[in-house]
């Protein structure tokens, strides 16, 4: 939470997932947790230091759970919190909605 006082809820909301990496970050968590290297995989074309930088922000917004197992080598999953459930299940139909767009765009030709 960085910005505030907010205007209305959608503000808030959008401090939260703004920029083009959180909502696939948080995409990719949906249901499972996942290791850094994982993450990368499931997020092409993000860059070590974004999606780090990007993981920390969700952490302290509440969205995304760190656990830091005490193994050798180091073992670090992130996984969604309650709240971060929650609001990949608000992001379902935009993501819905983005579908319908791609799909229009196709048909267009544009896509």
């Amino acid at each position: 939470m960085r910005r505030q006082p907010y205007v209305c809820g959608l503000d808030a909301a959008v401090d939260v997932i703004d920029g083009k990496w959180k909502v696939l970050i948080i995409w990719a968590l949906n249901h499972q947790r996942c290791r850094f290297g994982e993450l990368r995989r499931l997020v092409p074309g993000v860059s070590e230091k974004v999606l780090a930088q990007q993981l920390r922000e969700l952490e302290a917004d509440g969205i995304v759970h760190r656990e830091s197992y005490d193994v050798v080598p180091p073992k670090v999953e992130y996984s969604l919190t309650e709240l971060g459930d929650e609001l990949n299940t608000a992001l379902g139909p935009l993501g819905a909605w983005g579908k319908r767009r791609m799909a229009v765009l196709e048909e267009a030709g544009q896509g």
